[in-house]
Order: structure tokens, then sequence, then C-alpha cells
């Protein structure tokens, strides 16, 4: 059985799995199709610090194949979305029977194993049915829809609240409708021609190049009154001074990082405007939100291009998802059942 294992940076290997035991509360899932994303490059790169030997992949989709005696709510056959955050069960909240506010969320491919295997078997919690009308590939994207609307809640803006995003990969693009859906209006800010017309396309009218007439068109966009927040795409590889810059005082700024890289921001303009900073990784206790947001159609996956693949080696798709880590909007999926 496949099971594709890190044991150090750049060194991957497809491992037999061994039988899985299943204890009464958990479910055991054949894996269907897993999406292979820049955070697994990452880790892969050993730019995310990973405890080795670790299975990558966070995001997956897959059908229960056993349940255990006291697995309420899933049933044998059904169609899951594997969630790719777990609570600690270590910490206080966890202790006390709050693991919706555990402070160390785990995930997967560097906390624990990810899914890019033949069966997972994991708390039955731990997954999410999938509605008929949302399929696979789709399904895929959940954990990214989870995270904008994690996003949406820290932001706390009102309806017509300018909201700058600095990037223009998937992340971006997803993190805009997200906004739109909640009535916010996103200025995207990036340093591609091709992913602003994207935007635009998609029915973003503030999508703007970091050219000269960037702030310009940035005071044009928001009335001289400068964004009413900003989310900096860690992935993005732009100057995150940037964010800083298009936000007024006593505003938010949002360091997205599901799939984060070393950056640094200069710390002065922070403190002169007393800019509230948040750091958001993941979207943990968000799943059902953004399951419901695919299903009414908020969220438009269509424009990303797909490669689904039936044959195939992780380390040299990761190698090469590392040299477009910032404007990357092609799904990659690796299929593991026919």
């Amino acid at each position: 059985m496949d099971n594709w294992t890190l044991t150090g940076p750049k060194t991957l290997a497809n491992r037999q799995q061994g039988e899985l035991a299943l204890t009464p509360e958990q479910v055991k899932v054949k894996v269907t199709h897993v999406l292979l994303s820049n955070f697994d490059a990452l880790c892969y790169s050993g730019e995310l610090p990973v405890a080795y030997p670790k299975t990558i992949g966070r995001y997956a989709v897959g059908i229960v194949t056993e349940c255990g005696e006291k697995a309420f709510g899933i049933e044998k056959g059904a169609r899951v979305f594997i969630k790719g955050t777990r609570p600690c069960g270590k910490c206080l909240h966890c202790k006390r029977g709050n693991p919706e506010n555990c402070e160390h969320v785990q995930i997967a491919g560097i906390d624990f194993d990810g899914f890019l295997r033949d069966f997972v078997t994991c708390d039955y919690r731990r997954v999410a049915a999938l509605p008929a009308e949302v399929d696979d590939i789709n399904a895929l994207c959940i954990e990214h829809v989870a995270m904008a609307e994690n996003i949406y809640d820290q932001l706390n803006l009102p309806a017509g609240g300018k909201v700058a995003i600095i990037g223009g990969n998937a992340t971006a693009f997803i993190l805009a409708q997200v906004a739109m859906y909640h009535k916010l209006v996103p200025v995207v800010i990036c340093d591609n021609a091709q992913a602003v017309e994207k935007f635009k396309h998609a029915g973003v009218y503030y999508a703007m190049l970091t050219d000269d007439d960037l702030y310009t068109n940035v005071a044009e966009a928001t009335s001289g009154l400068n964004c009413d927040a900003a989310v900096y795409i860690s992935c993005s590889r732009m100057n995150p001074d940037i964010a800083s810059r298009v936000i007024g005082r006593d505003k938010t700024l949002v360091l997205e990082g599901m799939a984060s890289l070393k950056f640094k921001l200069d710390s002065i303009p922070l403190f002169r405007h007393n800019t509230r900073v948040i750091t958001v990784t993941d979207g943990y206790g968000y799943t059902e939100s953004a399951i419901n947001m695919i299903l009414h159609g908020a969220i438009d996956l269509n424009a990303f291009g797909k490669q689904i693949l039936t044959e195939f080696d992780p380390a040299p798709i990761l190698e090469g998802m590392l040299s477009d880590l910032s404007h990357g909007t092609k799904m990659t999926i690796a299929k593991l059942i026919f």
C-alpha cells in the first residue's frame, strides 16, 4: 500500500503502509484524491520544519470503509473530506473538553502524518461528510475556503470595508471571493499582470500591479483613506511592507501563512500606526462553513486549472512547485483510486 513519506529535506520515499488498527471512536478512510500544494512543496524542501519521518499531503478526500462502534454520524461508504487540522489533546482547553479552543492546533504533514497514502484512520470528528453537490475536486479546496473564513472573522469589518490582499496565487483568489461574499471590497495588489487580469475577470474591480502608481491607485480606490485592513499572502514573495503602507491607523494586518515562507517586516510603520498584527495559518473550526459556501456556489473554483494524475512521483512535482509558489493557480491532484 502507498505511503509517501519524507525522511529528510527533499528525501521522499514510498514506504509500505502496515495494517491500521481501529479504535471505537475512529473511522478508516480509503483516500481517493490528494491535492499536492505549496504547503507540501515547502515541507518537501525543508523550509517548513518537519519531524521526520512524516507522510506528506495536507488536503484529501476519501471514502469511509470502516467505522468504530462509537463513531457517530458517519456511515460506511460515506464520501468525506479529511480535515488537515486537529486539536493537540494536551492543552488545558483540550483537557477540559473544549478542543474547539485548542491552543496548539496540529497540522497534517508537519505535526502528524498527512494523507498521501492508501488508508487513513482518525477520530470520526476529523472527517466531514460531503454533500453530493460538492465534488471531490472542489472539496480539496475546503480548508483554503475555511482559512479565508477565519481571516474574515479576524478582520471584523463591516460591509463595504476595503481589505488589501497582497498576493496573486490561489489562496489570494479564494480570499478575494470570500471577501466579496461577505460584502467587503477586496483591493488585490500583485506583481504579475496576468494574475491581475484574472482577478478582474473574476469580478475583483480593484486589482492592481505593484508599479510606480500603486499608492496613487490605492488612494483612488479608497477615496484617499487607505484600506481598512490588509492580508499579506506569505507565499507571494512580495515586499510585506506594502501591506503596512496601504492601511490606515488603528487597522489590522493579517499575515497569512497556510504555506509560509520566511520574510522580514519593518516594524516601525506598524508601531507608528498602532497596527494590530495577527497570523492565520489554517481553517480550524471553519470546515462546515466552508463546505456550505462551496455548496451554494459562493466560491468559483472553476477558474483554477486542474491536473489529475493517476501515475505520479510526488518529488519532481513538488520540486516544480517551488519555482512558482507566488502565482500558481493550477490544482495538481493525485488520484489514488480508480
